[in-house]
């Protein structure tokens, strides 16, 4: 797994969002851009980390900040994800692992004692030009909205 560091160009994508619709780095050239990966959409962990977004959009999109949720769910359960909780930012449904990879963000987990492949929860933002500016290996699920305020 090689991670997207500081300073690294993000490769372009596109990939659909939970509404089939095709969404690409590209569509946010000139934009500051929150992209946070998660591992499974409705589970405990991913919906605290999306719901503490969504408590501080106001605020993130206020200091010019655009937000993209990134998982290998189906867009029919990021549709279901999104639409639960109302998030008012696009999930992609990242199934081949486009995005997943051009970010380095699969490889292997563990947990209880057993090792498996998956997604490492991860945030990295972007800036208008398309480089990682900072990333966040570390995430506070419940917190997470004072993490990339406090860069």
């Amino acid at each position: 797994m090689t991670t997207l560091k500081q300073g690294d160009k993000v490769p372009d994508f596109s990939v659909n969002n939970q509404d089939g619709e095709t969404v690409s780095l590209s569509d946010y050239k000139g934009k500051k851009l929150i992209v946070f990966f998660y591992p499974k959409a409705n589970t405990p962990g991913c919906t605290a980390e999306a719901c503490n977004l969504t408590d501080n959009y106001k605020i993130l999109q206020d200091k010019g900040y655009e937000i993209l949720g990134v998982s290998a769910d189906s867009e029919k359960k990021q549709s279901n994800f999104k639409t639960k909780y109302d998030f008012p930012f696009p999930l992609l449904a990242d199934e081949n692992k486009d995005v997943i990879n051009a970010f380095g963000v699969w490889g292997l987990k563990k947990f209880m004692g057993k090792e498996y492949d998956g997604i490492h929860r991860k945030t990295f933002i972007v800036d208008e030009n398309g480089v990682v500016a900072y990333v966040i290996d570390k995430v506070k699920t419940k917190d997470h909205a004072a993490q990339i305020l406090e860069l």
